[in-house]
Formats: C-alpha cells, sequence, structure tokens
C-alpha cells in the first residue's frame, strides 16, 4: 500500500523557495513606510493646507503671519477681518507627530515658507518643504 504525502526534500525545497523569493522582494519594501509618509507630508503642505491658507488669504486678504501661525485657520486671530473659517478641522501635525513649520511673510517665497523638518526632527536634508 502506497502512502499519500509529501517527503522531506520536497518539503525542504518548497521552504527554500519560499525563502528565495521572500529574499528578492523583501528589500525592495523596506523603506516604503517613510517614502510613504514624506509623500503625506508632501500632500499636506502642497495640496491641504496650503488649500486652507490660500482660503484664508481670499477671505481676510492676507496670510497668517508667523505669531498667528496656522492656528489662525482653526480659531479667528485679531488679524482676521472676514474669517470664515474653520479652514482646517484641526491642527495639522506631520506624519512624524510633529507641527508644521510656518513663516509669513516667508524666507524662501514671498508669500509664505511652510516645512516640515522630517524624520530626524531637526533642519537638515530630510526636510518637506513648499519651496523646493
Amino acid at each position: 500500500m502506497k502512502r499519500k504525502g509529501f517527503t522531506l526534500i520536497e518539503i525542504m525545497l518548497v521552504v527554500i523557495i519560499i525563502g528565495a523569493l521572500v529574499a528578492m522582494v523583501f528589500p525592495r519594501l523596506t523603506g516604503r513606510g517613510e517614502q510613504a509618509k514624506v509623500s503625506a507630508a508632501m500632500a499636506d503642505i502642497n495640496v491641504n493646507i496650503a488649500t486652507a491658507l490660500k482660503l484664508y488669504e481670499l477671505d481676510n486678504g492676507a496670510f497668517p503671519t508667523t505669531e498667528e501661525s496656522l492656528s489662525a485657520l482653526l480659531i479667528k486671530s485679531a488679524s482676521a477681518i472676514n474669517w470664515n473659517g474653520p479652514y482646517l478641522e484641526r491642527k495639522p501635525r506631520d506624519p512624524w507627530g510633529r507641527e508644521y513649520k510656518y513663516k509669513s511673510p516667508g524666507q524662501n517665497r514671498p508669500d509664505y515658507d511652510l516645512y516640515s523638518l522630517g524624520r530626524d526632527g531637526r533642519e537638515s536634508e530630510d526636510d518637506v518643504k513648499n519651496w523646493e
């Protein structure tokens, strides 16, 4: 009578093939999490927060000052003459959990500078900016 099943060699061969596939695919997947965070920060800076700032500027004639910060998009500031906010639902945080940096007027752009300090949390090459 013949027994049905797999031999040890067949099982080892399948394990080796799966291991080889994992070894080829895994390096391509590493680093994707950080790329996703950078993409999310770029979307916030160039679309989400930028749209809220433009609406604020249309309503009030100027962007919030550096001192008023992005909080002016949530709570009416003293300089807001025709505030129709809130322009955002909550104070924006970058994908690393820190507040976005905002300066108006900007040092790199005439209207405003908006950026995230990136993964390391300090001004360096990994910053995500609206002027580059």
